[in-house]
């Protein structure tokens, strides 16, 4: 019997959990800081245990449970990976998360590797099926004698059509704090052979619409730094390379215009709780807070009065003086997250859906193909979400066969790109209907 610990019991946490307990050789101890939130994933199974867990605070409990089980899978936010991989090292466990390898992460491969440890990162949705799928593809089109002249690879987590009744076309499946903290990146892709830098004031503004099959047209703007994957992936004779993220129409002109005037700061400000939301807008916009604030605003951005920016702002209620701020939250960010998660949460009985499309161009000696390869995957009607299945269930997967000995060959910090990782995965996910479907045509 293998005991695996999981740190954390968010939104995506419960395909996982109910994956692992199914496993009859697996037992599962899940840390939470709140530790109903374990309790209730576990739903009183005989083969797992819930334990209250202050990650920031309680080190020696952190470590005494990492040293007690034989794989910890960190579902925490990524600023505790490190400390977990660090408990790893120690205790000679193996750790899989599903967040992006940090430096500091990547600095511990040797390691890893001399211990005969295996780090597995970035085996979620974006990062992970992606990675995985990517590479299915383009080992199968270089294994054939061709080469990819084009990659481009978006995802998204948005709202089933039937329940997308918001002006902003988003709802949140997972943290909002995360999600406009990644307003913060900059990107950098290749496009047409020239490289393209992107300010994180301008991530928004790099936007076009793509095609998304029965979808239509939707956003699509830059996904971090590209062009790792030209090495990572093997796409040295590739012109373009570029990752991208879907959103609904909208999206990037409004977070456009809350990135430049400020909304994302983190500083923690004392003033803000209490204060009323006009009067924290017009502290973040620098502007008179008085009755003329959305007209100012208007005219401060250089907007016409019926943008789609100022309907938004006023949506989320920004020019509001009868809402008050929360103490809880104490920064520009928290407020603005705050507001979002009480208008734009998922009501009972409402579907999220993932959209994961890649787009190659392969040329071979004699002819050039364009190979689409998508996933449209849908939350189920009062059950889990598209995004905690498609986030938790390559972890979970990965988790089994690191448990039954399938990677035992596979040694350092490693993402799901080698075929020993992501053949037997993808067959899993298959098998519980999460796929990609592939169409080809001749150029």
């Amino acid at each position: 019997m293998k005991k695996v610990l999981l740190l954390g019991a968010g939104l995506v946490t419960r395909p996982l959990v109910r994956y692992l307990l199914e496993q009859p050789e697996i037992e599962l101890i899940i840390a939470s800081r709140t530790v109903k939130k374990a309790d209730d994933l576990l739903e009183g199974h005989a083969k797992g245990k819930a334990v209250a867990l202050d990650v920031k605070s309680e080190e020696n409990k952190l470590e005494e449970l990492v040293k007690s089980t034989d794989i910890s899978i960190s579902l925490l936010p990524w600023i505790y990976h490190l400390k977990v991989a660090k408990l790893c090292l120690k205790h000679s466990k193996h750790l899989v998360t599903t967040s992006y390898v940090s430096p500091a992460m990547k600095e511990l491969d040797e390691e890893a590797k001399s211990k005969g440890l295996l780090f597995l990162n970035e085996i979620g949705l974006d990062p992970g099926i992606d990675h995985m799928s990517a590479m299915k593809i383009i080992n199968d089109i270089q294994n054939r004698g061709g080469k990819v002249a084009s990659f481009e690879s978006i995802c998204g987590g948005l709202p089933a059509p039937d329940d997308n009744d918001n002006p902003l076309g988003y709802k949140f499946s997972w943290s909002p704090r995360g999600v406009l903290l990644a307003g913060r990146n900059t990107a950098h892709f290749l496009k047409n052979g020239e490289e393209v830098f992107v300010e994180n004031k301008n991530l928004f503004k790099t936007m076009w619409h793509k095609e998304a099959e029965t979808l239509g047209k939707l956003e699509v703007y830059p996904n971090r730094d590209s062009m790792i994957y030209k090495e990572l992936y093997g796409l040295k004779d590739s012109k373009t390379i570029f990752r991208g993220t879907f959103r609904n129409h909208g999206w990037c002109e409004t977070l456009y215009n809350v990135v430049n005037l400020g909304w994302l700061d983190d500083t923690e400000r004392t003033e803000l709780p209490g204060m009323n939301l006009r009067s924290v807008t017009a502290k973040v916009c620098n502007l008179s807070d008085d009755d003329n604030l959305k007209a100012n605003l208007t005219k401060k951005l250089n907007l016409k009065d019926d943008s789609i920016v100022i309907k938004n702002f006023d949506w989320l209620s920004l020019f509001d003086k009868n809402i008050y701020v929360r103490p809880e939250l104490p920064t520009y960010i928290d407020v603005l997250a705050g507001r979002m998660l009480e208008l734009m949460s998922y009501k009972k009985g409402e579907r999220d859906m993932i959209v994961l499309q890649h787009d190659f161009i392969a040329e071979y000696p004699n002819k050039k193909e364009r190979i689409i390869s998508l996933m449209i995957d849908y939350g189920i009607k009062n059950g889990d979400s598209a995004m905690a299945r498609t986030v938790s269930l390559p972890a979970a997967i990965a988790t089994k066969l690191i448990c039954d000995g399938k990677f035992d060959g596979i040694s350092g910090v490693h993402i799901p790109i080698l075929p020993e990782i992501y053949e037997p995965v993808l067959k899993e996910l298959a098998e519980l209907k999460i796929v990609m479907k592939d169409s080809v045509s001749i150029l």
